[in-house]
């Protein structure tokens, strides 16, 4: 099943999750980006030092306009990120996407939808694949400190992505005829196979 607007007969709640609320898994996904942070920036580091970013060599103008962009960057990236995510819902026949930011994070999630097992999966990395294969080209033909611009984009992608990362790697242990439920701020699976939620 690809996406659908009404429960299934049969289903039933089988897990839940609310990253806002649930303090334990929000410290894991956040250690684990913490990691993936660590992992794609040492390399970079060790192959073309940070503190090339900060290089005022060809004068402070030229460095401001470069902070100026840096900082826009991120703000387009994450905007693109939720793009991405909402465009791949929409491909797999969503009704409606809604975006928003918590205070934490921004988020795109439909109060509608119940995505299959597979579709959601490729909803949850399209960005983090899409966007770390467009962040990688220019790394061949961008050289001086604007490298290091494209560098924290793509650790942003990595590491902004822990959540949705971590969130494919459990539901793909999840039954294959799971319906996956996302608002944006919390994620309920639903199924008629396996254990119910409360024996997790």
């Amino acid at each position: 099943m690809t996406t659908c607007q009404v429960l299934p007969d049969g289903y039933r709640e089988y897990y839940s999750v609310d990253l806002q609320k649930d303090k334990k898994t929000a410290l894991k996904v956040n250690l684990f980006a913490a990691a993936l942070t660590v992992i794609t920036g040492l390399p970079m580091h060790l192959a073309y030092p940070i503190w090339h970013l900060f290089d005022m060599s060809a004068g402070f103008t030229a460095y401001l306009v470069r902070m100026v962009v840096f900082i826009l960057s991120i703000f387009a990236y994450v905007c693109l990120h939720e793009l991405t995510h909402a465009a791949v819902m929409k491909h797999y026949g969503a009704k409606s996407v809604r975006f928003g930011f918590t205070g934490l994070y921004a988020y795109a999630g439909s109060l509608e939808d119940y995505f299959g097992k597979c579709p959601y999966i490729r909803i949850a990395l399209a960005p983090v694949i899409v966007w770390g294969i467009i962040l990688l080209i220019p790394t061949f033909f961008v050289r001086g400190p604007w490298l290091w611009v494209i560098f924290f984009l793509q650790i942003t992608n990595i590491s902004g992505a822990a959540g949705d990362i971590y969130v494919a790697a459990k539901f793909s242990r999840f039954p294959a005829d799971i319906l996956v439920k996302d608002t944006g701020v919390d994620m309920t699976v639903y199924s008629c196979e396996g254990r119910a939620a409360d024996e997790l």
